[in-house]
C-alpha cells in the first residue's frame, strides 16, 4: 500500500520563521522594508503578466535570507499570480527518492493549507527518468516549506505547488527533470512558475563567499551548465541547490533557446544581515527571463 501524508505538516516553522499567523506576517513585512530587501512591499498585480519563467531564492532562516528572497517575490508580485509553482529544493536528510515529487495531498503553514498539483505532479514524473512520487524526502525537508508563507503573503492560498526535492544534483538529472517538466507543460497547458530554492557559499570568512559565488553566479547569468557545474567544482562553492538551479537554467534555454536570460537582483551573505563576517552564508535571488 502506497503511504500517503494527507496534509504535510510545517516542520521549521518556529524555527526558520515564526509559528504565530500576525508575527509571520510582520516578519515578511519586515523583511520587504528591509535595508537589504527591496526597501519596500510588492504592488500585487491582479493581470498575470507571464515574463518571468523562475527565481533562485535562498531558504535559510528569514533572518538570515529573508531580505534577499524578498527581491525575487517582489518582483514576482509585479506578474500576477500563476497557475502553479513548481519549487525545487535540496535534499537535506537523505530520506526519500533520489529525485522525489510530492504526489498530492496539502501542505500546511501557519497561513494555511496549499493544494499539491496531482496532475502536474504524475505527469512530470512520467516523463522524467528519474524522478519518483515520494513523501518521505519532503517529511522534514526545510528549502521548499520556507518559501510557501512568502506566496501566501502575496496570494493567500489560491495556487497550486509541485515540490520536488533532489538528492541526486548532476547536469544530466537536472536536465532530464527540465525537459519533463517542459513536456508535461506543454501537454497539460498548466502555467507555472519554477522556484530553485537554494543558498550558496556556506560557513567561509565573508570576503572569500562573495568571491566565489559571484564568479559562480556570473556562470548562471550566463546560462552556462558546464561552466556554472565545473566553477562549483574548482572553486569549492558548497551552494546546497546546484540541480534546481541546473534545473531552471536548462528550462529557461528549452523555453526561450537563444533569447534566454538571467539576472542577479540581489546578492548578500548572512554576514550582511548578522553583523559577523567571520564566517557565512552567501544568498542570491536571481531572474530567469524571455529576453526581447
Amino acid at each position: 500500500m502506497e503511504f500517503f501524508l494527507e496534509i504535510r505538516s510545517p516542520a521549521v516553522a518556529g524555527y526558520f520563521y515564526p509559528m504565530d499567523p500576525d508575527e509571520l506576517r510582520e516578519t515578511i513585512t519586515s523583511l520587504f522594508k528591509h535595508p537589504i530587501g527591496p526597501g519596500k512591499l510588492p504592488e500585487i498585480s491582479r493581470e498575470r503578466k507571464k515574463e518571468s519563467l523562475g527565481f533562485v531564492v535562498p531558504h535559510a532562516g528569514y533572518i538570515y535570507s529573508g531580505p534577499v528572497a524578498a527581491h525575487s517575490y517582489y518582483y514576482l508580485a509585479q506578474e500576477g499570480k500563476p497557475d502553479t509553482f513548481i519549487i525545487i529544493g535540496p535534499n537535506h536528510t537523505g530520506y526519500g527518492a533520489l529525485l522525489s515529487v510530492y504526489p498530492k495531498g496539502k501542505w500546511a503553514t501557519p497561513f494555511g493549507e496549499i493544494e499539491v498539483d496531482e496532475e502536474l505532479a504524475r505527469a512530470i514524473v512520467n516523463n522524467s527518468n528519474y524522478a519518483e512520487l515520494d513523501y518521505r524526502a519532503h517529511i522534514e525537508e526545510h528549502s521548499i516549506e520556507v518559501q510557501l508563507p512568502f506566496l501566501q503573503f502575496l496570494y493567500d492560498n489560491d495556487f497550486k505547488i509541485v515540490p520536488i526535492a533532489m538528492a541526486l544534483q548532476t547536469p544530466e538529472v537536472a536536465k532530464d527533470l527540465a525537459r519533463s517538466i517542459f513536456d508535461s507543460i506543454a501537454v497539460l497547458k498548466r502555467d507555472i512558475v519554477l522556484i530553485a530554492s537554494s543558498d550558496f557559499t556556506h560557513y567561509e570568512p565573508h570576503d572569500i563567499v562573495v568571491k566565489k559565488d559571484l564568479e559562480t553566479i556570473k556562470a548562471i547569468e550566463e546560462l552556462d551548465l558546464k561552466k556554472f557545474y565545473n566553477t562549483m567544482q574548482t572553486l569549492n562553492v558548497t551552494a546546497c541547490g546546484p540541480g534546481g538551479i541546473m534545473t531552471l537554467m536548462e528550462y529557461s534555454l528549452l523555453v526561450c533557446k537563444e533569447k534566454a536570460g538571467a539576472k542577479l537582483l540581489k546578492y548578500a551573505t548572512s554576514g550582511d544581515t548578522s553583523g559577523d563576517r567571520s564566517a557565512v552564508v552567501g544568498y542570491a535571488a536571481i531572474r530567469f527571463f524571455c529576453r526581447k
